[in-house]
Order: structure tokens, then C-alpha cells, then sequence
């Protein structure tokens, strides 16, 4: 299965009073682990940047004035994201913005490139019911390292929420856990070993069982009702 993780910065909330996408950001997952494929531009979206939209990303017009605008980089991107399913959080936002630049294009809407879309911030919000649900919140939840993050930016949030869609779907594909290798460990010199494959079973003692049957002989007096679950009927089974 082939993954898309996808972010953008604007210059503004609203695509339809003439905000632009900026920057744009994927990263590639198959079979839910990184390749090395990566999309990543800067746009010059030919307009002003809000103050509120730079105070977030900190990407003026004269650093974008001499990018490329978002018609010469739309190809590479239909063939970066067609096929996969793509991963974004709070999906309606950016959505919204790329469907917009793709109708300014005379193109269909780029949602329709993607086998799936999913949001996290939708997934995080049936998770965590009335948490915080951002994506820093949710590094900080999942314990991922986003020190580094001091400004938005679309390649950088792209990665981190790759991070937070595995943590948060761990399990649902399988009941191993990715990215960790638990046929091995360390001894206490640090060197790797193999762990054994059969874990030992202890079983309890004569006198622990006693202890048991002495403690639910107590729980069926005071509850003045016969217990279905002595050890005897266990074993009995």
C-alpha cells in the first residue's frame, strides 16, 4: 500500500478570497515505512502574505518571488500523488486550497488523484475525544521529537505527522509494531543477541493455590452465591 503525507502553507486562510498555496510537502510511505521519495517545493503565489500566515511559516514574498508558480510544479506533483492514498491533517483545509489551485488550472480536482484520503485530525478527534488535537499535540502524545519545529513548514510537518499516523494506527494493520525489531536485544556488554522464541511459563505453587482457593472461598461467602470459576471447575474445563 502506497501512502502519500501531505502538508501546505498559505498566504491565507481562504482560497476563495484569493489566498494561494505557498509550499508543499509529501513524503511517500509503502507498506507503512518512508522511502526516500519526497516532494518539496516553495511557490510563488504572485500576491501578499497575511501577517497572521507569515507569523506562522515566516515566508515573505521576496523569499518566494523568484520560486516557480504552481502551474510548473503541478505535473510532478499528479505524478508524486496519483494512485496513493493521501494522509492529511485537518484534510478539509488543504483540500480546499489544492482543489482550488487545480480549478484556477482548468483541471479536475486534485482530490481525485487519491485512491483514499485521510484525515488525522478527524481520527485524533474520535481518539481523544476533547483533547488537543494538533499536530504538536500529538507528537507530544505519541512522544515524537519536534524540538526542531519552531516555524511551520510543509516538508518538516509532512515527516513529523508520517511519525503520528503510524503511532496512531499501530495495530490496525497487523499485531506486530512497526519500525521495531523484537527478535533481538543487547546482553549487558551491549552487544546484540537474539532473544529466545518460547517464553517460559511459571507455574504456581501448591501454596499460592491454596491462597486462591482460600480467597474466593471468602468472595463466595460474603456474596452468599456459588462461584463458577474454582480452580477444580477450571481445571475441570
Amino acid at each position: 500500500m502506497r501512502q502519500v503525507i501531505l502538508d501546505t502553507e498559505t498566504t491565507g486562510l481562504n482560497p476563495a478570497t484569493g489566498d494561494r498555496i505557498i509550499e508543499i510537502g509529501c513524503v511517500e510511505m509503502v507498506g507503512r515505512r518512508l522511502t526516500d521519495r519526497t516532494f518539496h517545493y516553495y511557490i510563488n503565489p504572485e500576491r501578499d502574505i497575511d501577517a497572521g500566515a507569515f507569523a506562522v511559516h515566516g515566508l515573505s514574498r521576496e523569499f518566494l518571488s523568484d520560486k516557480p508558480v504552481f502551474s510548473n510544479i503541478v505535473e510532478e506533483l499528479i505524478e508524486f500523488v496519483d494512485g496513493a492514498e493521501v494522509v492529511i491533517h485537518n484534510a478539509a483545509f488543504d483540500l480546499g486550497f489544492l482543489d482550488n489551485e487545480f480549478a484556477l488550472l482548468k483541471r479536475p480536482a486534485f482530490r481525485g488523484l487519491a485512491s483514499k484520503i485521510t484525515d488525522t485530525l478527524l481520527e485524533a478527534r474520535q481518539m481523544f475525544p476533547g483533547k488537543r488535537n494538533s499536530l504538536d499535540a500529538l507528537c507530544e502524545r505519541f512522544a515524537i521529537s519536534n524540538q526542531h519545529r519552531t516555524l511551520h513548514g510543509a516538508l518538516l510537518d509532512a515527516q513529523l505527522l508520517a511519525e503520528v499516523y503510524v503511532a496512531m494506527t499501530r495495530g490496525q494493520e497487523d499485531l506486530s509494531i512497526d519500525l521495531i525489531d523484537y527478535t533481538v536485544g543487547t546482553d549487558a556488554s551491549g552487544q546484540t543477541k537474539a532473544l529466545p522464541t518460547k517464553l517460559k511459563i511459571v507455574a504456581a505453587s501448591e501454596e499460592d493455590c491454596q491462597l486462591h482457593e482460600k480467597i474466593l472461598a471468602e468472595i463466595a461467602k460474603a456474596s452468599k452465591k456459588d462461584l463458577s470459576w474454582s480452580l477444580d471447575e477450571i481445571k475441570a474445563s
